[in-house]
């Protein structure tokens, strides 16, 4: 998505399905062109190998060894296409113990111990959706791996093969808190630390209406606009601002923080959302409600960006990042599994009889929106 959103002329491969699949409104599967193919028939490989040959990168998703047993791992591509970006996208990585295994987003965060820094104290790991270890760990680093080695590509003239796993992209996050626990600003403990909930200045609070608001009020003078705001003590809270200091970091984990939490919580749940809204309107004091993804989509901020757009009647995220000189289109609505078949094909250089005996020969299909 993010590579089809910035230009890219991505062509999916579809796994030949009995009955042609109708287009979804999947941001995920957006702007790109779908082809449908049996990769069991050695036809179908041949066509694949078409594709590589005129291609810049080929991402692939199997477990590892997979496409080494359906013809188009890594050896064979880089043989008809030496430039090639061979990007390879799993879990767990195409080495090590677990690198057979099946896993998902909570399984590979699981294992870095970021799962564990997320929750509340004395409560369970709370999984984070899976924007950590399959869209972030994942997406993302599979993204920037594949556009450094096609600009080393550029360079050198020679292609290579790309090891994107989940678990990688998801211990990368934690670079920042692994600094902290260094610097002994960080305890390995569920919900207890400044930036999990555990601070007074960074959690989200119940108002007096059953809605939410998300404080992260964390440098000093922000901090305290947020308690002048509420019409708190300030000498009160001033003891347990953040601090670079790491003389008293534990203290403030056990002792102070838990102390005023319950202060700010009752100051907002006297409070309706709306009330609080206004109340921080134009400050930075970094108070924001807790908005639904429908009340996202009608923010104002949110509308003037053109944070979320239309596509095929269905609103979706809108590309990111944006682009000065260069800026993204709307993006074309998802493709049914084999809507492009014929035309990539033609694009290959394949007869429209040899397209027709691809089709009837069960390699190749055609679906319908």
């Amino acid at each position: 998505m993010m590579l089809a959103d910035m230009g890219a002329d991505i062509i999916r491969v579809d796994r030949l399905e009995a009955e042609p699949l109708r287009a979804t409104h999947d941001p995920l599967l957006r702007s790109r062109r779908s082809i449908a193919l049996d990769l069991k028939k050695r036809e179908a490989l041949d066509v694949l190998m078409r594709l590589v040959a005129r291609s810049d990168a080929l991402i692939e998703a199997f477990r590892p060894g997979v496409a080494e047993r359906l013809g188009f791992g890594p050896e064979p591509c880089l043989a008809v296409n030496p430039r090639l970006v061979y990007a390879r996208m799993t879990g767990w990585g195409q080495t090590g113990p677990l690198a057979s295994t099946a896993g998902h987003d909570i399984n590979y965060i699981a294992l870095t111990g970021l799962l564990h820094q997320i929750g509340t104290v004395a409560g369970k790991p709370v999984p984070p959706l899976n924007v950590v270890g399959d869209f972030g760990g994942g997406g993302l680093l599979m993204a920037f791996g594949v556009l450094c080695a096609y600009v080393e590509a550029q360079r050198s003239g020679r292609g290579q093969v790309v090891d994107a796993a989940m678990i990688d992209g998801a211990t990368s996050f934690l670079a920042m808190t692994l600094g902290l626990q260094a610097d002994g600003c960080w305890r390995d403990a569920t919900g207890v630390n400044w930036l999990a909930g555990g601070a007074h200045f960074y959690d989200t609070y119940r108002t007096r209406d059953g809605s939410w608001v998300a404080i992260g009020s964390i440098e000093p003078k922000f901090h305290r606009l947020m308690i002048e705001r509420l019409g708190l003590d300030l000498a009160e809270f001033q003891a347990g601002e953040f601090s670079e200091s790491t003389d008293h970091y534990l203290d403030l984990v056990d002792v102070v923080w838990p102390r005023l939490k319950p202060k700010i919580a009752a100051a907002i749940a006297a409070r309706t959302r709306a009330e609080v809204t206004a109340l921080f309107e134009g400050t930075d004091a970094c108070v924001t409600p807790v908005l639904s993804i429908e009340e996202a989509q009608r923010h104002p901020h949110n509308v003037t960006r053109g944070s979320f757009v239309e596509v095929d009647g269905q609103a979706q995220n809108a590309p990111a990042p944006r682009f000065g000189r260069t800026p993204a289109g709307i993006p074309r609505r998802a493709a049914a599994v084999g809507e492009h078949t014929s035309e990539i094909l033609e694009g290959l250089g394949y007869s429209e009889g040899e397209i027709a005996a691809l089709a009837a020969s069960g390699v190749t299909a055609t679906g319908s929106r």
